[in-house]
């Protein structure tokens, strides 16, 4: 591609309304041009790139045919969204997309009136799409009438069991809807299970593409000419187990396979289906994820999540770095562990990559399950491995684990199985927002009983945790640890467990002792290290555990210092309020100790590069100097260090 294109075409669309004055052949072309104006943008700000690159035909399809947005169109995960928000009036601003004060990588209600639904986790469309088509059909916003509701879900995404119980009362309920199944064979990674297995089959043999397609389209939406061929056709087949079976047995008229880059078959079935459908309606559509862009059709991930890169070769635009990841960290010792003990497994939901467990799996191929994105079901299959009397790893990103809590609660934590949680992205992440940000995981964990919670402060932190984790078989924990690189700091060998419960003095100091949990301790001892240029030489420690606490620790900082600071990269009532209901029953906040503690504030942080969220959530190095001048009543040097 060159990076200075035209786009004649496109430069006419301001919002989609302007696509209904274009022919069809002229959409074709808008198609191209807006997929070139995403690999363009995306070039520029990272991102998502693969899935927005498969869906642009049925983008530029969608809003031609349906009138956006009186008609609602419900992306799932929306990470694809990119094309559909350049087509929907925020082109101008397609370049600060995950930027801050941009735009959202993802749908945002509060963004666009173009973006009726937000989502960033996976398979939650078709159930809010079912909300939709009854709030409209109970008359609830009669401003927008009585519009559409469309649903756009990937193959990975309808593999989760939310997915199948929206199909299920949707079939029920016979509510008018569309729903538009995405399938590239691949979400994050190439997808895993039974149903990938069961979509497979139905374009496996291309010469019977078409006649799939009549055999189980939903004749009574075909155009009156093409019915009794259809008829027929499925007559002729009834014994054979071809596309849309399950779908129909669960309410739905299938459509499909059809293919979603043809530009005459998209509007074609679409416009079919706006004209005649009266009940719940599936489109099959097989797309490729990254579609004309060469360096995403050949990479392994298809180009899925990228930082900058240069349009004309692919190639990424990223910063060394002296440290580690995290994430490799958590990888590597893992395997190490696994080397020494057999009875390690690990499981992880649609993210081998993300959470390392890739390399895992290359080493243990036999140990290592990816259970697509189901994490209710890979929780409670860790738990039954674990009372099977394996060792397994659960690795999850922090803002993933929320999808299965019930099933940590009840099928883990009350049992007492020793399954281990590896957090991966706790704490803010940056560009993904929000939606993705590890906020909640220190306190939903931390109030369960019998449950060790820890949290690395470096990589080598890490690496001792995975160790440590490793040994515990007598209940569950968890460690979490950040995105990004790690500190620099020296690795060992092997993980050395740790002393369930003790945490570790880091700097020895006087009035004012600073007690953190996780991976603010490099910005604790940035803070201290300018406070001690004033005079003021605070003690450093690292609880690395949230639960059990290090109550002797706790109660030795009380005691010989003026003030108690916790930190924590969590929500409140996690790790600080722990500490506080422990200060309190021993009686420690009578003795005129000042107990203060440093969490997120009580919103959600949108968008932008970690550090200046960190900023916003007021927990940097100079925000850290400024609590301890403050708790000291050193208000002059404390406003001018915020300053």
């Amino acid at each position: 591609m060159t990076p200075d294109q035209a786009t004649p075409l496109l430069d006419r669309v301001n919002l989609p309304s302007d696509l209904k004055g274009f022919s069809d052949t002229e959409l074709r072309q808008i198609a191209d041009e807006l997929r070139h104006e995403t690999i363009s943008t995306v070039a520029e700000t990272g991102g998502h790139l693969g899935a927005g690159l498969g869906v642009v035909e049925l983008t530029v399809a969608l809003h031609a045919v349906f009138n956006t947005p009186r008609d609602r169109l419900i992306w799932d995960v929306s990470h694809q969204c990119y094309p559909h928000k350049i087509l929907t009036g925020r082109r101008p601003r397609a370049k600060t997309l995950r930027k801050g004060g941009g735009l959202s990588g993802f749908t945002k209600r509060s963004e666009s009136p173009y973006d009726p639904f937000g989502a960033a986790h996976s398979s939650t469309s078709i159930s809010a799409a079912l909300g939709f088509a009854v709030a409209r059909d109970l008359g609830a916003s009669p401003e927008h009438g009585l519009g559409d509701v469309i649903a756009v879900i990937g193959d990975g995404a309808i593999s989760a069991g939310m997915a199948y119980e929206g199909l299920n009362n949707a079939g029920h309920l016979k509510k008018r809807m569309i729903v538009i199944l995405n399938d590239n064979e691949m979400s994050i990674a190439p997808p895993t299970g039974a149903m990938s297995s069961y979509l497979s089959r139905l374009y496996a043999g291309a010469p019977f593409q078409e006649f799939k397609a009549a055999a189980k389209g939903a004749v009574s939406l075909l155009p009156e000419p093409f019915q009794e061929g259809a008829r027929r056709a499925k007559e002729l087949v009834k014994s054979v187990t071809v596309g849309g079976t399950l779908f129909e047995e669960l309410g739905f008229s299938y459509i499909g396979p059809i293919d979603g880059h043809d530009m005459e078959q998209l509007l074609n079935v679409l416009r079919t289906v706006k004209a005649r459908a009266d009940g719940p309606v599936l489109i099959h559509a097989i797309t490729r994820k990254g579609k004309g862009y060469a360096p995403a059709e050949q990479a392994k991930d298809k180009g899925h999540a990228t930082a900058k890169f240069d349009p004309a070769t692919g190639e990424q635009k990223k910063a060394p770095s002296n440290a580690p990841s995290y994430t490799r960290v958590f990888a590597d010792y893992l395997i190490r562990e696994a080397e020494a003990d057999p009875l390690i497994t690990a499981v992880t939901a649609a993210m081998p990559s993300g959470t390392g467990l890739n390399l895992f799996a290359e080493r243990f191929p036999d140990r290592t399950f990816d259970v697509g994105i189901a994490e209710q079901h890979g929780v409670t299959f860790c738990a039954g491995m674990a009372a099977g009397g394996l060792k397994p790893f659960c690795a999850l990103y922090s803002t993933f684990l929320q999808r299965g809590y019930d099933q940590v609660v009840h099928d883990v934590a009350i049992q007492r199985l020793p399954v281990r949680f590896a957090i991966d992205r706790a704490g803010l992440v940056g560009a993904d927002g929000p939606t993705h940000a590890g906020s909640f995981d220190i306190a939903f964990l931390a109030n369960l009983p019998d449950f060790v919670v820890m949290a690395a402060a470096d990589e080598a932190e890490l690496a001792h945790m995975v160790a440590t984790a490793a040994s515990i078989d007598d209940r569950p924990s968890a460690f979490r640890f950040p995105r990004g690189e790690g500190v620099g700091v020296e690795m060992p060998e092997r993980g050395t467990p740790l002393e369930i419960g003790k945490g570790r003095i880091v700097r020895e100091g006087s009035r004012v002792a600073i007690l953190s949990f996780g991976a603010r301790l490099s910005e604790c001892l940035r803070a201290a290290e300018n406070l001690a240029a004033r005079g003021i030489t605070p003690t450093i420690a690292d609880a690395r555990f949230a639960k059990p606490l290090d109550q002797n620790l706790i109660r030795d900082l009380a005691t010989n210092h003026e003030a108690l600071i916790t930190i924590e990269e969590g929500a409140v009532g996690g790790f600080g309020s722990h500490v506080a209901q422990f200060l309190s029953d021993e009686g420690l906040l009578d003795t005129g100790l000042k107990f203060r503690s440093m969490v997120f504030p009580d919103t959600f942080i949108d968008h932008d590069s970690p550090a200046s969220m960190y900023a916003a959530a007021a927990m940097n190095a100079p925000d850290i100097e400024a609590k301890v001048l403050k708790v000291l009543d050193i208000a002059s040097l404390a406003a001018e260090r915020r300053a």
